[in-house]
């Protein structure tokens, strides 16, 4: 028998035994003048659960004595002037609340866009230093435009969790490539492969609050409620954050945590109850000019912006609100009293983690970020706004008359809205412009609050020096106690970008560490540069369908100095040329060192990976088939059918002569397809920007038994969004056909799938319900057919590849 003792926890070996195999020793075995014996029971001794034993148990890694908890709430596209903390007509009572209790800062800035936000949240470096300078259904093959985040920028929750914190996200996540958000991953871009330990949400740009697609961790998840049964998305995340947070601390009390909600909200579409809608009726009435000028007085007393701050100059463009007629401002008014609505419900359920956190004793020590906005106030909602967002991303402005007809459903599961782009422009009072305009304060600042009772002695203050998002990530890492990585999974770090902010919490008057940030977005570039700005608006926020016509040389630059002019009321360019172009110079400067070039001014053409130039999964294929439940295909991830000619064939077995259900669909209620049978009769569904539905039916039931049906779709072939032939078949035999005077040119919708045997999310069409729709036959497979259009080259292809698997 060996004496040797193990000191790797491997089992010692007992070469003398019959089955030296077994685990549990044979102890009883004893003699009296072997003193073997003695050393067996050494071996015991060392066992773990062994009497007697003198090894540690293992600990977990644990960050410094008294780190906080992390909590970092982000709301989207609000602007800087909507929140009631900021003097906005939003009331926000949770917000409110804890700016009473901690620090409101009025210059922080962020990128003008979701995911390039989110990404420089995230890692601490700017956008394009990680390949995010746009958001990740715009991404190209540019360095600074992937969407790919390298490994040698590790997350915040990368950060937090390998020294100790438990972590998890939930709500809005868009930061992985589209084409990596499939059943098929790699999943080490989703929240969970990027540090968090748990995640619920969802992936993309939106999301239908009403009728949501969620996952849990990396899988699909359905809501166990409908809006009918009282469900909506924002009061769903928070239930679940709130339910995460007490069994961290009822089973590891110990341990600090980070905590990342991501609202939904106060994005389109604009969905809440009539109830929170109605609270602000009439509110409104007097309009956006007035508005502006009401918000900026709140401002001035709140002591966010100085007292002789004028308002900047009204949006090329826009109307004013006596320029309009009275239907046209009853339904901005109503769009307004929606989105106020909206704001003030999400606002609500974020009180109900902070009264979470206050019962289970922990608020106190726990620093909290929350941040109103990702971006600017969106304009995306063009001069008149619209009930169907997608119309005006593709270059369509909406009917007034019609949405006047709907005043009474807005907010509800009819209608995807945003406001106009004028109530955007007084909701990021007193600075001029929207989101994507990066070169304009409406498109990059946004209000931030931090609360922390431990470690910041201020209540109710405000800090006016000059930060940017990538300064949070450093700010929570000196709050913690931890250092930046040099290395995260055995990859080299780039150098975090970020300045902390803490040295602002205990002294208002300290001087800025941060005297230097770049902004560019869609072609809209900015520089900062120890309190003066030069910039250049490039595109229109509405025109986003070949909004760019302008040369890039041909822009105009203005220049202000913002330590005297808060809100780029004035433009002195022409009094100091000088100033100007060492300001540009500066601009080119950081912008190739953060990989900004070559400028790329698209904005929905990008939409289509087909156009823009990236990875597409079906690259060269030309024949794909669906297994009967496949599901949650995003819109990169299906087969891409938009501007060409295809054919999609279901293999089935009919129940009945009286089936009904969805055989395969694209899209929903706001832009998109199906394929479906309905009183056994087979029939396509085009839904054009949620606007003009063309549907085709045969006259005929399907006989009970085996069928192949088949849908043919022959594009006429002109620019994007031409029209198209429809043609059913049911056995080789057609049976019905149709024409679709307008297609979808770039993207059917940012929240809806592809589903075989089911339409999730909202419907394609009225003729089936919502959720409840799947097929009452059998379904073997679809295959797609597509005809071969303009691809990628190989080499291109070859590129985006390696990039996906970096």
């Amino acid at each position: 028998m060996t004496d040797e003792t193990p000191v790797d926890g491997s089992r010692p070996s007992y070469p003398s035994w019959p089955n030296p195999g077994r685990r549990n020793l044979p102890i009883g075995i004893r003699t009296a003048t072997d003193d073997a014996s003695a050393r067996a029971a050494a071996h015991l001794s060392g066992f773990p659960g062994a009497k007697g034993t003198h090894h540690e148990p293992i600990q977990p890694v644990r960050p410094p004595a008294g780190a906080p908890n992390v909590v970092l709430v982000l709301v989207d596209d609000m602007g800087f002037g909507a929140s009631s903390p900021y003097g906005g007509p939003c009331e926000m009572p949770t917000a409110e609340r804890l700016a009473d209790g901690g620090l409101r800062y009025s210059r922080f800035h962020v990128t003008a866009l979701c995911s390039p936000t989110r990404q420089a949240l995230m890692t601490g470096r700017n956008h394009h230093s990680v390949g995010m300078g746009v958001t990740s259904e715009m991404s190209t093959l540019e360095p600074g435009y992937t969407g790919f985040r390298p490994s040698s920028a590790a997350t915040m929750a990368q950060i937090l969790s390998g020294n100790g914190y438990a972590t998890a996200a939930f709500g809005k996540w868009h930061q992985t490539p589209p084409v990596e958000v499939t059943r098929s991953g790699p999943f080490h871009r989703w929240p969970t492969g990027e540090g968090f330990g748990s995640f619920y949400g969802f992936m993309g740009a939106e999301m239908n609050h009403w009728y949501p697609q969620l996952y849990s961790g990396t899988t699909p998840v359905e809501p166990d409620r409908l809006p009918e049964d009282g469900y909506h998305l924002t009061e769903d995340l928070v239930d679940h954050t709130i339910d995460w947070i007490r069994d961290h601390r009822a089973i590891t009390p110990d341990q600090p945590f980070f905590t990342y909600l991501a609202l939904g909200a106060t994005h389109a579409p604009f969905h809440v109850a009539k109830e929170w809608r109605d609270k602000y009726a009439g509110r409104f009435d007097e309009g956006w000019d007035d508005m502006r000028t009401e918000i900026l007085a709140r401002q001035k007393e709140l002591g966010l912006v100085p007292r002789d701050t004028v308002l900047a100059p009204w949006a090329d463009g826009l109307p004013h609100w006596w320029e309009m007629n009275e239907m046209e401002r009853e339904v901005a008014a109503r769009f307004m009293e929606t989105y106020a609505g909206f704001a003030e419900h999400a606002d609500t359920q974020v009180g109900r983690v902070v009264e979470e956190l206050e019962r289970l004793g922990v608020l106190d020590e726990t620093i909290f970020v929350y941040m109103l906005g990702d971006n600017g106030a969106s304009g995306e909602g063009g001069p008149e706004g619209t009930l169907r967002e997608h119309l005006v991303g593709h270059g369509i402005a909406d009917d007034t008359a019609a949405m006047h007809a709907e005043l009474e459903a807005f907010g509800d599961p009819t209608t995807y809205g945003i406001y106009p782009a004028g109530w955007a422009c007084a909701m990021n009072t007193p600075y001029p412009w929207t989101k994507q305009v990066a070169s304009h304060l409406g498109g990059t600042r946004d209000g931030l609050i931090v609360h922390w009772p431990q470690g910041i002695a201020a209540r109710g203050e405000v800090r006016h020096q000059w930060h940017h998002v990538i300064d949070v990530l450093p700010t929570i890492l000196e709050v913690t106690g931890l250092p930046h990585p040099t290395t995260v999974n055995g990859v080299t770090q780039q150098v975090i970008e970020g300045v902390s902010m803490a040295y602002t919490f205990d002294d208002a008057e300290a001087a800025d560490r941060r005297v230097t940030q770049y902004f560019e977005m869609v072609g809209n570039r900015g520089i900062y540069h120890a309190g003066w700005m030069a910039v250049t608006r490039h595109g229109t926020p509405w025109l986003m369908v070949d909004g760019g016509d302008r040369p890039f040389e041909e822009d105009v630059w203005e220049l202000y100095h913002t330590d005297v002019d808060w809100s780029q009321a004035f433009d002195v360019a022409a009094e100091g040329p000088d100033q100007l172009r060492a300001l540009r110079d500066i601009f080119l400067i950081e912008a190739s060192r953060h990989q900004v070039f070559p400028l790329d001014d698209r904005v929905t053409e990008r939409e289509n990976p087909a156009i823009a130039g990236r990875l597409d999964l079906h690259h060269g294929r030309t024949s794909i088939e669906l297994g009967p439940r496949t599901g949650r295909l995003t819109e990169e991830a299906a087969p891409n059918v938009k501007n060409r000619s295809h054919v999609i064939t279901v293999r089935l077995d009919a129940a009945s002569g009286s089936d009904a259900g969805v055989l395969v669909a694209q899209g929903g209620r706001f832009g998109g397809w199906s394929l479906y049978v309905v009183d056994g009769r087979l029939s396509y569904a085009y839904n054009c920007y949620g606007r003009e539905l063309t549907t085709v039916r045969a006259e005929q039931p399907l006989a009970p038994g085996a069928h192949e049906v088949a849908m043919r779709f022959a594009y006429a072939g002109g620019p994007p969004g031409d029209a198209a032939d429809v043609c059913l078949e049911v056995d080789g035999v057609e049976v019905a056909q149709g024409r679709v005077p307008q297609t979808t040119a770039y993207y059917f919708a940012f929240d809806e799938t592809t589903n075989v045997g089911v339409d999730r999310g909202s419907p394609v069409t009225d003729d089936y319900a919502p959720v409840h729709n799947r097929f009452t036959g059998t379904i073997h497979g679809v295959r797609f057919d597509l005809d071969t259009q303009v691809e990628l080259g190989d080499q291109v292809q070859r590129r985006l590849t390696a990039l996906q698997h970096d």
